[in-house]
């Protein structure tokens, strides 16, 4: 990646959180020089295996994920006394990357390709911190989402649609992406591989929102709303096929999930209204086809009156759904709202975010300024229309906009392009699998390999 520098942390050093190294002359807190390993009498090798599993616990609710395995590889008694997050690194979401995000390479480099020699790099989009993880399986996947971290992925030949954990390589199992197609034959000629049945085959991997829930008894349950037909699909791990659990959706631009429900606009008249999709509840005894149903939208809250705005979103940012009410004359005025106070009738601009900056398009990211050090927090960073054509950022506590990066992005970028530019490309989600960096491409970009499987992609 060009035009910025590649800040890899990898560090696991045995100083990181107390013990040290003889061999190099480090000292514990306490100042006493020890080997490798603590001995017996150290007070950070005795303790007791429950605080130390306590420990790791709250760095998992605090911190990230791999600070919790940088604390599990400071000594044996510690990584014996807490929870190796590999085999469960799907199936327990306290072990899901939560921040981390596929980073685009851009020059078609899409992942798999083979000059990236099977390496993918992940973004923190909280510090920084970038990381390369080695995923073979991508010579024969593609991705098609990003939720908590986890990369929701399309096998080539079967459709077959996996979870896959970045960073242990856990994978989850759901049914090909195919079965849905089949219950959608009213559509198309009888057979799947007439040109009508390609067009609209390639609707269905064009996705608007995923959601991922995990039920007591260990039930992996993915919902997805297909934007390019409107539908809700479901499927839970060892179910035979997807079921659609909506139909015809009413939607409004982006729908949000957050910690397995969906969150979807729906716009009528002068009213703004939000909708809630929960998760379903896991039977006991799994159908042939879907486990469960989750429950019909329902409506929790009613925007403010939208006779001056002319668009709106959702997002969510720091463990809540934000709703971001653009607004008219074009772009003039932002503002902002929680759907907490949505929720009791409160229509109550939200006037800090704190230190995070809003990426608004397709998918809405929520980025530490921390990450761009040229960037203000408290801000919302998207292309304004009318005028000259360029990134901009918009400042909520001053309701002023001001540029995010250099030069009109009115043309064809010829690059470098910044780590800004490479940030935005996540949120679209057809140049984001590809390689692509927004304002880099001209037109409808496709799959130059494997276009069967991954058309629409």
């Amino acid at each position: 990646m060009s035009g910025w520098s590649s800040r890899v942390h990898r560090k696991r050093s045995l100083s990181t959180m107390g013990c040290s190294s003889k061999r190099r002359g480090r000292t514990t807190p306490a100042g006493v020089t020890s080997s490798a390993e603590p001995d017996a009498s150290s007070s950070w090798a005795s303790m007791q295996p429950d605080l130390v599993r306590l420990i790791g616990w709250r760095l998992l609710e605090t911190g990230d994920l791999l600070d919790y395995v940088r604390f599990r590889a400071v000594c044996h008694h510690w990584r014996s006394s807490t929870v190796c997050p590999r085999g469960r690194g799907v199936a327990d979401p306290r072990f899901h990357p939560r921040r981390w995000m596929m980073l685009p390479e851009g020059h078609g480099l899409h992942p798999g390709h083979g000059k990236l020699g099977k390496y993918i790099r992940f973004i923190n989009l909280s510090t920084g911190a970038i990381v390369r993880s080695k995923l073979p399986l991508f010579s024969d996947h593609c991705a098609l989402d990003s939720v908590d971290g986890l990369l929701l992925l399309q096998r080539d030949q079967d459709t077959a649609i996996r979870l896959l954990h970045p960073f242990t390589g856990d994978i989850a199992e759901l049914p090909p992406l195919i079965t849905l197609l089949r219950q959608f034959k009213f559509l198309f000629s009888s057979t799947e591989d007439s040109p009508q049945t390609r067009r609209i085959w390639s609707k269905f991997r064009k996705i608007g929102s995923t959601s991922v829930s995990v039920s007591a008894d260990g039930a992996i349950t993915v919902m997805i709303i297909i934007s390019g037909i409107k539908c809700l699909a479901i499927a839970t791990v060892g179910d035979q096929q997807w079921s659609v659990a909506r139909r015809n959706l009413s939607f409004s631009l982006n729908p949000v999930s957050l910690q397995g429900r969906i969150y979807i606009l729906d716009h009528v008249s002068a009213t703004t209204r939000i909708f809630q999709i929960l998760p379903p509840q896991h039977d006991a005894k799994p159908s042939a086809s879907s486990s469960s149903v989750p429950p019909p939208p329902e409506l929790i809250a009613t925007g403010p009156p939208s006779e001056h705005r002319i668009s709106s979103y959702l997002a969510e940012c720091d463990s809540e759904i934000l709703l971001i009410c653009l607004g008219h004359p074009i772009f003039s005025r932002i503002t902002v709202y929680r759907l907490a106070d949505l929720i009791l009738g409160r229509f109550v601009p939200v006037t800090s975010i704190g230190d995070n900056v809003l990426f608004v398009s397709g998918r809405i990211l929520s980025v530490s300024s921390k990450v761009l050090p040229n960037v203000e927090g408290n801000s919302l960073l998207m292309v304004p229309c009318g005028g000259k054509v360029y990134l901009g950022q918009y400042q909520l506590s001053t309701s002023t906009w001001c540029p995010a990066a250099d030069g009109s992005i009115s043309n064809f970028l010829p690059g470098p392009c910044s780590l800004i530019h490479h940030i935005f490309t996540c949120c679209y989600r057809t140049l984001w699998n590809k390689g692509a960096i927004c304002f880099q491409v001209k037109g409808n970009l496709s799959w130059n390999v494997k276009r069967k499987w991954r058309n629409g992609a």
